[in-house]
């Protein structure tokens, strides 16, 4: 996480002082690297945090949950059987960053809550600054 924040910097740094250039494709390729991984790292997170992880989740259903799945609630309809995988953390992590807000999975606690408030803050960062300058330099 922390690399990939410094590398946001860089980016931003070198993009408001004029180091990138007028190339508006290498800020682009930068961007998504940076959004991509963002993606990643904060899908992982979420996973190893929700019911104290991925172990404890399939050991035992008593831990409070961090994140509410609409598999979840329902009045009737939801599955108690169901547990969520690394994909539908990764699908919370997707939506999150290019909503920039939590879209179907709602966060529960407060440390969710805060991750997903800091990758929306880096995927806006990212998308916000260096993605609008490279298509803007792209036409």
């Amino acid at each position: 996480m922390a690399i990939n924040f410094e590398a946001l910097v860089a980016v931003t740094r070198a993009l408001l002082h004029g180091g990138k250039g007028p190339d508006g494709q290498s800020l682009l390729i930068d961007a998504l690297n940076i959004w991509f991984t963002n993606v990643v790292i904060f899908a992982l997170w979420f996973w190893s945090i929700d019911r104290d992880g991925p172990a404890a989740r399939g050991l035992s259903a008593r831990a409070a949950p961090d994140f509410l799945f609409p598999q979840m609630m329902g009045a009737g309809d939801e599955d108690p059987r169901w547990t969520p995988g690394f994909l539908d953390y990764f699908y919370v992590s997707f939506t999150n960053a290019t909503a920039f807000s939590p879209t179907d999975t709602m966060p529960l606690s407060i440390r969710a809550k805060m991750l997903m408030a800091l990758e929306a803050f880096v995927s806006l960062l990212t998308v916000g600054l260096v993605a609008a300058r490279a298509v803007n330099i792209l036409t």
